[in-house]
């Protein structure tokens, strides 16, 4: 699907699909154009009361003068929406476009009020919705349904001048769509094909593609690098484990780099705490972690942001069997504390703590870990918005302000000294569990520990990777929270 802006008369334009926003029961300005031009046929439509007011409903009007068909969209009842009524509304309105043959569009849905949100956010947003609703993942399907045939979509401007402005923007917001569906690729790949070696490959392809510099660390380097507390995770499978390591070097080698953390379970059956069978093929999706920072160094690397980059992902599979790791085992991680496994299930932090350790070499201005860590977050904060932990508060500000920019939100929880408590063990500096009380902050303090040595934050993407139910899959998140925090450091 390809975007371009056009600042042309409303009389000039000939397409097979016209999209148009109608908020509080008025046509916009572009849409007023297109009403003269047609007779006031659509303020007839709009009359009759066809059109539902909730925004996203739409309203299809057969074409007439070289408009094959017209999609009128509600905004909703007020003079303004709101940031993710928006997003709604206009992923709704691409859905409905998707269902016709429209081969290309012509769209003013950017041209609606929204609150705090002036038009280069209603333009991108607008490019990410429409990717979002094209988005298939039908590879392993034998019947797979007809490709989408919308190819083009324009956006119609005032003038020259915001079409210079704002193409550059368009370009950005595709690169961005682009390693969301990457994303969400790699989450929705079947474990049977996405393990820790596949994923060392895909990283590969990644970096011939861009000029990465790629290093992959099998279970013998990481053994002798004494990375203990990974290496028990992957012991119980017979897929070996992997740590993947990506450069993108952007900026002057003087500048400290980015580093990026992604939790990479390709299957969680819990180990020995083995988990109950219900939905247990969702654990697919427990190296979202990794599928988000993987999505993102691509963006990042289409854009050629002037940054330097390093993506680190621990790959692993958590399988129960004769050689797995057990509760009470004691592991001595890469960073030489030690730590008593009292659940196996809790693995995404024994993985982490090591490829954070690992992070320190780069000497980082910045580390940034992504996982589906907890169920407690999701209790915490729903389907809505990621949990944000850090050691540094003008870290987690820009995060959060990347997060609400983007529509990808977090929130902050606390990391009080206070709850390092729970984590006491008996027999070794500490267990990898904390108790049912606060599961999501005790894990991130158990993660801290292993983070003191630069500016720091944890994302806890548990209950915002994946959909569950008819409309189960990955979503890409949080791709788009950590590219606008990318760019907004590369200015």
């Amino acid at each position: 699907m390809q975007f371009s802006l056009k600042a042309t008369a409303a009389d000039k334009i000939r397409t097979q699909c016209l999209v148009l926003p109608v908020q509080a029961g008025r046509l916009t300005a572009t849409g007023a154009a297109f009403d003269a031009r047609l007779d006031m046929t659509l303020s007839a439509a709009l009359k009759g009361g066809d059109l539902g007011r909730k925004p996203g409903s739409t309203l299809l009007v057969p074409g007439i003068k070289g408009l094959s068909r017209i999609l009128l969209v509600s905004m909703g009842e007020d003079d303004t929406l709101s940031a993710p009524r928006f997003a709604d509304a206009v992923r709704s309105a691409f859905r409905a476009v998707l269902a016709t043959p429209a081969t290309d569009v012509f769209c003013a849905l950017h041209e609606a009020s929204v609150e705090l949100r002036e038009l280069p956010w209603r333009v991108g947003q607008v490019v990410l919705m429409a990717r979002e609703a094209a988005y298939r993942f039908d590879a392993y399907r034998s019947k797979p349904e007809p490709a989408p045939a919308l190819k083009d979509v324009v956006l119609g401007m005032d003038n020259v001048g915001e079409v210079r402005s704002l193409t550059p923007l368009v370009a950005r917001m595709s690169d961005l769509a682009d390693g969301i569906d990457t994303a969400r690729d790699l989450g929705n790949q079947p474990p049977n094909v996405c393990n820790p070696a596949w994923l060392a490959t895909q990283a590969q392809k990644l970096g011939r593609r861009h000029k990465l510099k790629v290093e992959i660390l099998d279970q013998k380097q990481m053994a002798s690098l004494g990375m203990n507390a990974l290496l028990a995770v992957a012991q119980g499978s017979v897929q070996p484990p992997r740590l993947i390591v990506m450069h993108y070097r952007g900026a002057g080698a003087r500048q400290a780099p980015v580093v990026l953390v992604g939790k990479g379970i390709t299957f969680d059956t819990g180990g020995i705490s083995i988990k109950p069978a219900a939905d247990m093929d969702e654990m697919k999706f427990d190296m979202s972690g990794a599928g988000s920072v993987f999505g993102t160094m691509q963006a990042v690397a289409q854009m050629k942001l002037k940054i330097n980059l390093t993506v680190i992902i621990a790959a692993a599979e958590n399988m129960p069997s004769g050689s797995a790791c057990r509760p009470g085992d004691i592991v001595t991680t890469l960073s030489g504390q030690t730590v008593e496994i009292l659940n196996t299930d809790a693995e995404g932090r024994l993985v982490l703590c090591d490829a954070l350790t690992y992070a320190e070499r780069f000497k980082p201005a910045a580390v940034i870990d992504v996982a589906t860590l907890t169920g407690a977050c999701v209790i915490a904060l729903g389907h809505q918005r990621a949990g944000l932990f850090a050691n540094d508060d003008a870290l987690a500000a820009q995060l959060r302000t990347a997060g609400d920019d983007s529509g990808d939100t977090c929130w902050p929880l606390p990391l009080d000294e206070a709850y390092q408590e729970q984590l006491r063990s008996s027999f070794a500096d500490m267990g990898n569990i904390g108790g049912r009380p606060a599961g999501a902050i005790t894990a991130a303090c158990f993660l801290s520990r292993f983070a003191k040595k630069y500016a720091w934050a944890h994302l806890d993407v548990a209950g915002v990777a994946w959909r569950s139910g008819t409309n189960k899959g990955s979503t890409g998140r949080p791709v788009a929270l950590l590219t606008h925090y990318l760019m907004d450091k590369a200015g």
